[in-house]
């Protein structure tokens, strides 16, 4: 006997899978869109349905919905069974079966747009991230959110260019200050504290992880705010990048800039939905 989705399985998979191609709209059943997604990805990776830009589309649209989740009140536990429930029905779900190769052909039209969408913004409770895959010559922001301390904006992101790798990035411009001598990223330890820190500041000095800058230098004008000349571009190594993905969307992320007087200057950030910004970019350049 052939297992597949029933025709009334396969049409709500549809109707859920189609709506990731636009944000999560806060009205939904945020961890059905996860299961569903997850659901979608396992079995494109057992079965190879789509090409690989549309895979990268769908797992950003994945990340997305985890943090809409979370957002509404579901833990990384719950999660967790619900991507394994999800991988579970992906693996008893014959390649063959016609109800997954018509939701594989629904959801390759969904994403298919995706794969020419050069922005995207990821919106968070407080804060965004903008996302931009343009190919670019001179180093630009493909990933970035904005934000300030005291009367001088801070960019915090991924920037990149055709010939230069993403790097984790801040670039502040300086309104009456000394220059810092250095700078760190701060957020909560995950290996040292599981359970995500969710007031709108970071954790208890025991349960933070600090990851500092490697180097310094003049920033380049297109990462500069609106109205700025001149500013000071930090950048951090890919641990970084990766630390903040495994953080609760509602949790605060924060660039602190070391004086030489012994002064720390904070400007925060909300960890959003970086990793679904990341899975995106990774679709590659437009």
């Amino acid at each position: 006997m052939r297992i597949g989705l029933s025709p009334r399985g396969a049409s709500r998979l549809i109707a859920v899978v189609l709506a990731a191609a636009a944000p999560v709209a806060a009205q939904a059943a945020p961890q059905d869109r996860y299961y569903e997604r997850s659901f979608v990805l396992a079995a494109n990776q057992r079965c190879g349905l789509f090409q690989p830009q549309v895979s990268a589309a769908l797992n950003a649209a994945a990340w997305q919905a985890r943090g809409a989740a979370l957002r509404a009140g579901a833990n990384d536990r719950e999660l967790a069974d619900t991507a394994r429930r999800a991988r579970a029905r992906a693996a008893s779900t014959p390649c063959d079966s016609g109800d997954l190769k018509l939701v594989g052909g629904r959801v390759q039209h969904a994403f298919a747009g995706w794969s020419r969408t050069a922005r995207m913004t990821f919106p968070g409770d407080r804060s965004d991230w903008v996302a931009n895959r343009g190919a670019y010559a001179r180093p630009t922001w493909r990933l970035m959110q904005e934000s300030s301390v005291g009367a001088s904006p801070v960019r915090l992101g991924v920037v990149g260019g055709m010939d230069q790798a993403d790097v984790m990035t801040a670039v502040v411009s300086w309104h009456g200050r000394p220059r810092p001598t250095g700078a760190r990223l701060v957020m909560r330890d995950v290996s040292v504290s599981p359970q995500p820190w969710l007031a709108r500041d970071l954790p208890p000095e025991a349960q933070r992880r600090a990851v500092w800058a490697s180097s310094v230098g003049a920033a380049e004008t297109g990462l500069l705010p609106q109205g700025r000349e001149a500013g000071q571009a930090w950048r951090f190594p890919a641990t970084a990048a990766d630390a903040i993905g495994r953080l609760d969307p509602r949790e605060a992320v924060a660039v602190e800039f070391l004086f030489r007087d012994g002064s720390v200057a904070r400007s925060v950030f909300e960890a959003g939905d970086f990793a679904a910004g990341r899975a995106f970019l990774a679709m590659g350049p437009v």
